[in-house]
């Protein structure tokens, strides 16, 4: 008799519980909090998500301007970068280290200068290719990551409920 109650119960998630799962952890009663783990649901599709995406506020680029802070140090090269790395290189042999940290903080530099004129393949693959092989490469066109740590986080979350949605079925 008390398997069928147990069977009704359609225990989702542990909120249903209420307090009862905090006391049997308070309480030491293991083979309570035990009992009403192995009642919850595994089924990942009955849970509700509990994280509600973040509300809309404003951009980066909207904080920005209000708060008067610079453009962000950019990832790739761009055609002001070679001249701020010169400038920086001359600025530590004649100032030191200093000079050099602070045009880095008024004239950032890129983090990664990735090679020129290779087609967007790596250095050592385009140079091993013959002159034949490289006249047939498609011009390609280098395309600027954009992307912030907001929308990074953003698209981990969707891609792991999608993930569990699609584990289950």
């Amino acid at each position: 008799m008390q398997i069928h109650t147990l069977d009704k119960a359609q225990l989702i998630n542990e909120v249903q519980l209420g307090g009862q799962l905090n006391h049997a952890v308070e309480g030491g009663r293991r083979a309570d909090f035990a009992l009403m783990l192995a009642m919850l649901s595994p089924d990942h599709l009955e849970t509700v998500p509990i994280d509600a995406p973040p509300p809309k506020g404003k951009t980066e680029a909207e904080l920005r301007a209000y708060f008067e802070l610079r453009d962000p140090q950019p990832l790739t090269t761009s055609e002001h970068c070679y001249e701020n790395a010169a400038a920086q290189a001359k600025a530590f042999h004649e100032s030191g280290l200093n000079g050099v940290r602070l045009l880095q903080e008024l004239q950032p530099t890129a983090l990664t200068f990735p090679p020129q004129d290779t087609k967007g393949l790596p250095e050592e693959v385009y140079h091993n290719l013959s002159g034949h092989e490289r006249r047939m490469l498609p011009p390609k066109e280098e395309a600027k990551i954009k992307a912030s740590p907001q929308d990074l986080y953003l698209s981990l979350i969707q891609a792991k409920r999608f993930a569990e949605m699609y584990q289950t079925a």
